[in-house]
């Protein structure tokens, strides 16, 4: 599956343009998680960091949610339904199930480790600039983000356990981890509107 066919099954999937922003967020923390892990993972192979598998687990992570919404337990399942007969790869699809504990609750590379702390911290990072004067994701900084991810009350949804698997399970302390997420953001702020 290339990008481009990734894209237009997300958009086809995905009516709200929020949620088709979401999933370009992700696709862009993902890509340079795995620019990021890839150095410190050398003795790994690079069929283990193959930096498309990883944006399209990202972009297509939540394609299902509308489709789903009155049956989260159904949630990348039906993705991985769509994705099946196309012959996309498995790995690209137990990344995309892996974001979801209902599914899946254990993850057994660092890609699935990725997409699942990725996932909640876009959202986190997209609330913290939506309340800044300018709305733009250039005027965020890396402490205004940690200090809004201490605010439990702040983008309450953003599971901040699973945003912490960054430490737990990549081995990538938070501060670091959000600033990976806060600059692939920001290259493409134009795009997510922020």
């Amino acid at each position: 599956m290339t990008r481009e066919q990734a894209f237009n099954l997300m958009t086809q999937m995905l009516q709200s343009k929020n949620l088709q922003k979401h999933g370009l967020a992700v696709e862009a923390i993902m890509g340079a998680l795995c620019k990021y892990l890839k150095q410190r993972h050398t003795e790994q192979t690079d069929e283990e960091f193959n930096e498309e598998e990883w944006a399209i687990v990202g972009m297509l992570h939540d394609a299902d949610y509308e489709l789903v919404e009155k049956d989260p337990k159904r949630h990348t399942l039906v993705t991985a339904e769509k994705l099946k007969p196309l012959g996309v790869s498995e790995r690209i699809i137990e990344g995309i199930k892996a974001h979801h504990d209902g599914i899946k609750s254990g993850r057994e590379n660092l890609m699935e480790s990725s997409v699942y702390a990725a996932d909640e911290l876009s959202g986190l990072i997209t609330a913290a600039a939506l309340v800044r004067p300018d709305k733009k994701l250039a005027s965020l900084t890396e402490e205004s983000v940690l200090k809004r991810f201490k605010e439990k009350s702040f983008a309450a949804g953003a599971n901040r356990e699973q945003i912490l698997a960054c430490e737990k399970e990549l081995n990538i302390p938070l501060e670091e981890f959000v600033g990976i997420a806060l600059k692939a953001m920001q290259g493409i702020s134009e795009e997510l509107g922020l």
